[in-house]
């Protein structure tokens, strides 16, 4: 039997997680919840956030899925212990998989977080990564203009450009020994060019940029290919997708997700 991964986000940029998964597991079937009548997490509290998390988690295990991807930074930074402590299933946040990254990635030890003001406020990348190693020196900055950038499909335009100029300034003033960056939000590796862009014009070293999705995708690989022995279909896997609110999901997916959805229902949790 080909059990089911389920992933789930606030809204539709985990499917830049799920677009990682069918590029390296063509054949493991997904369920994708994306919990879009109350998107987004990032403004709400942490105990919001972990009521709300528990809940997408638990319609996901109804579903019998092997393996849980917490497709969203900010549910990461304040449900992943709850969300692990309440299943024998195991469960994938993006915070400690994109801390790795990042400390494989820097010679300076000198890193800088993108995220949501949810994912910032939490602390939970400088908890990961000063856990792993306590002399690395991290610096989290907020970008709320990236998420509807990047929804609009304006991750690659002058807007936004300015917008990342504005974000990241602050940042290489501050501390010009930065060396890598982490996209700390599902939505953000739309801008990872624009990114990307800005960062060579403020630094003069290289700056290493950690896609938080692909991460992911990395660490599950794990669990993923320990259990292929189950996985006898020969096609290429399903993909369900599941939405609190149809709002804008079946114009927007295909911008995160690189494919049109054969599949979309809407559900109420």
């Amino acid at each position: 039997m080909n059990q089911a991964i389920g992933v789930f986000d606030s809204g539709v940029g985990g499917l830049t997680v799920v677009r990682e998964l069918r590029q390296r597991f063509p054949m493991k079937h997904i369920h994708y919840l994306g919990d879009t009548a109350r998107v987004p997490y990032g403004t709400k509290s942490a105990r919001t956030v972990e009521r709300y998390a528990l809940t997408c988690q638990n319609f996901l295990l109804e579903r019998q899925v092997k393996l849980v991807m917490v497709a969203c930074n900010t549910a990461s930074a304040n449900a992943l212990p709850a969300l692990q402590a309440s299943t024998s299933v195991p469960v994938i946040g993006a915070v400690h998989p994109g801390a790795l990254a990042a400390l494989a990635a820097s010679r300076s030890r000198h890193i800088a977080v993108l995220g949501t003001l949810g994912t910032v406020r939490s602390g939970a990348y400088e908890e990961a990564i000063g856990q792993r190693d306590p002399s690395a020196t991290v610096v989290a900055r907020a970008c709320p203009l990236f998420v509807p950038l990047a929804e609009e499909g304006w991750g690659d335009t002058d807007i936004a450009l300015l917008a990342a100029r504005r974000y990241l300034s602050e940042l290489f003033e501050n501390n010009d020994l930065i060396d890598t960056i982490v996209l700390g939000c599902t939505h953000y590796p739309l801008l990872r060019d624009v990114v990307s862009k800005v960062c060579a014009e403020l630094s003069s070293k290289p700056v290493q940029i950690i896609d938080s999705a692909a991460a992911m995708v990395t660490q599950a690989a794990a669990h993923l290919e320990a259990s292929a022995q189950t996985d006898g279909d020969a096609r290429r896997g399903a993909l369900q997708c599941f939405v609190t609110d149809e709002s804008r999901m079946e114009e927007l997916a295909p911008r995160f997700l690189g494919e049109t959805l054969d599949s979309l229902e809407t559900v109420d949790l």
